[in-house]
């Protein structure tokens, strides 16, 4: 396969989350030029935090998209210039009042290459204790939630965890090993 040649590029709409671009590409394989649209997103961060007890620490929110609650791991967008893994203690801090020591990368992941340019860098911070109260923004409303990772197989099976990112940072640590 070759890559498609843009011919063009214009931002439509702009947001405080994402600004959403028009490419005119053609397509090598027909000549055939067409308009995409694609999400530019900050990149974003997921921890999977563990307790010395093996408690996974987890945040329910209201999610706007689904209308509905959503159990979810911690995270958040990275800031501009921002180290992964420091946004990635930080979003911790910040969302639960939790922190941990060692911090391991488990890898990143396109969220949804088709339509958006970001990427999701997903960690695991291990021996994870309350230490603060969480410092929420003001659109946030979060509870936090301690869940025994020996539960998450049945969590994810039955539908208490549905987010898409968190399963697949789920799913990284559980490749490996976790």
């Amino acid at each position: 396969m070759k890559h498609w040649t843009l011919t063009g590029r214009e931002r439509v709409f702009e947001t405080n989350w994402f600004q959403l671009r028009e490419d005119r590409l053609v397509s090598p394989r027909n000549g055939l030029e067409a308009p995409f649209y694609v999400m530019e997103v900050a990149d974003w961060v997921n921890v999977v935090a563990l307790t010395p007890a093996r408690e996974l620490v987890l945040v329910r929110q209201y999610r706007f998209g689904r209308e509905r609650l959503s159990l979810e791991i911690p995270g958040g967008v990275i800031e501009p210039g921002e180290d992964p893994a420091l946004a990635a203690v930080r979003e911790l801090r910040e969302e639960t009042g939790y922190a941990g020591d060692p911090i391991e990368p488990l890898g990143w992941i396109e969220p949804n290459p088709a339509l958006q340019s970001n990427r999701m860098f997903t960690y695991v911070v291990e021996n994870c204790r309350r230490v603060d109260e969480p410092q929420l923004d003001e659109a946030e409303d979060i509870t936090v939630e301690l869940m025994p990772l020996a539960r998450l197989p049945e969590a994810m099976a039955n539908g208490e965890i549905r987010h898409a990112l968190a399963l697949a940072a789920l799913f990284q640590h559980h490749l490996r090993g976790g």
